[in-house]
């Protein structure tokens, strides 16, 4: 079991060109990591495949019960995003929330109100690569996607280690095979956190982090002893081929009315 102070190493220089390399091409073959080289190889997840096709099953445990969500999510370097956000057992006709991205402009389209919105990509933010400590600037990605969501979380994961698992007691607990790939199991007490239901001594986060790619793999969150929240990928295709069109999108014409442009 292996613990670390804070990390604050999420941060890395904007990319200069369509590609950077990871400052660590691959965990130890044998042994466990110490948790900041864990999570400096988990902030280059995303720089290890080109293209990827993944699908995260969310459960969560509401007043009315456990409520499921699956986000479908296909990404190809530099700039192409796209997640879908459907909640299983109930089809995709009027049942979807999409969001979509070309790296310059950002689509948005829920058809159960069938409201669209199109809008730039958001600037980053200025002059936080200059003399501030590291806690204080940004990590900046090679593709966006759409931010406080999991797929965000999943697959950039630098900010989560940096700003929750960094910030509470945290240590390696051990390896599991997950999706038939190695993983090791990062266990978090009582985080830092925003959310006030969680803000608790007995708020526990479990997460499972590929040992090839780095990514989270999934993650689950518990409090005293129940388990509130769990997500987890069930399918994970790094490189995977994707159609051309796969990033098309048009909204439906007869939404034309409801679309909000954000130019």
């Amino acid at each position: 079991m292996t613990s670390t102070p804070i990390w604050d190493q999420a941060a890395v220089p904007a990319p200069t060109d369509e590609w950077r390399r990871p400052e660590v091409a691959a965990l130890p073959a044998h042994g466990t990591p110490d948790l900041a080289d864990l999570f400096t190889f988990m902030r280059d997840a995303e720089l290890r495949f080109r293209t990827l096709r993944m699908r995260i099953e969310e459960t969560t445990l509401t007043t009315g019960g456990p409520h499921a969500m699956w986000m479908e999510v296909l990404l190809r370097h530099p700039g192409h995003a796209r997640v879908t956000t459907t909640a299983p057992g109930r089809g995709t006709t009027g049942n979807y929330e999409l969001w979509l991205s070309d790296g310059e402009t950002v689509w948005t389209y829920s058809a159960a109100n069938k409201l669209g919105t199109k809008r730039p990509v958001r600037p980053p933010v200025r002059g936080l690569d200059k003399d501030f400590p590291g806690k204080s600037r940004v990590y900046t990605p090679l593709t966006d996607l759409q931010m406080e969501t999991l797929p965000e979380t999943f697959i950039h994961p630098a900010g989560y280690c940096q700003n929750v698992l960094s910030t509470g007691r945290c240590w390696i607990s051990g390896t599991e095979d997950v999706l038939g790939r190695p993983a090791l199991i990062v266990d978090c007490d009582h985080p830092r956190t925003i959310e006030v239901v969680a803000d608790r001594r007995d708020f526990h986060i479990q997460i499972a982090v590929d040992r090839v790619d780095g990514i989270i793999v999934r993650q689950v969150e518990t409090i005293g002893g129940t388990e509130t929240r769990r997500a987890e990928v069930i399918d994970y295709v790094p490189d995977a081929p994707i159609p051309p069109t796969a990033f098309d999108f048009r909204f439906p014409p007869e939404n034309d009315d409801a679309l909000l442009a954000l130019d």
